[in-house]
């Protein structure tokens, strides 16, 4: 059993971040850290990225992801597991933990579809202190509105006032 998993992890969401930018991995950040990018003060506990799904970027993956031990989040303890390449390619969407905290590994994401289909809403942008790509605003609570979930609506609110302020509504 890894210490891991059964406590609580505090997401290093830098170091996530620099991890998959290091490793050369295709990403865009969405969820609660692209919001945070963006301005809102809302508390989130993991990194939701969307990947590109191309068999250079799962091999790009499972190197990212191998040293940082990473298991299915709410899994078993003990579940056999082994995310490399394959695993990666036959799935879609992953929601894991890792000694750097949780991440959500979406091939897909609903109301916005693939890492290509979002790329041209992605905008460069500092989350925690790490450049990256993320969700631009409107893109971002399309995203969250199709999710749907009440936290969802919740960041809704305030992701819009961000947006009038600036202009954007």
């Amino acid at each position: 059993m890894r210490p891991w998993d059964r406590s609580i992890i505090l997401t290093d969401y830098p170091e996530i971040l620099q991890a998959l930018i290091r490793g050369g991995v295709e990403f865009i950040v969405i969820g609660g850290v692209a919001g945070i990018a963006h301005g809102a003060a809302r508390l989130t506990l993991d990194v939701d990225v969307v990947y590109r799904r191309t068999l250079e970027n799962y091999a790009r993956i499972e190197d990212v992801f191998a040293p940082i031990d990473a298991i299915p989040r709410g899994a078993p303890i003990g579940l056999p597991f082994r995310f490399d390449r394959e695993t990666i390619k036959r799935g879609l969407n992953f929601t894991l933990r890792t000694k750097l905290g949780d991440i959500d590994l979406l091939g897909e994401v609903t109301g916005g579809g693939s890492y290509d289909d979002l790329l041209p809403y992605a905008v460069k942008a500092a989350a925690f202190g790490v450049e990256c790509w993320c969700l631009d605003l409107p893109m971002l609570i399309q995203v969250k509105r199709a999710a749907g979930r009440p936290k969802d609506f919740e960041a809704i609110a305030e992701l819009e006032a961000i947006l009038e302020e600036r202009g954007g509504l």
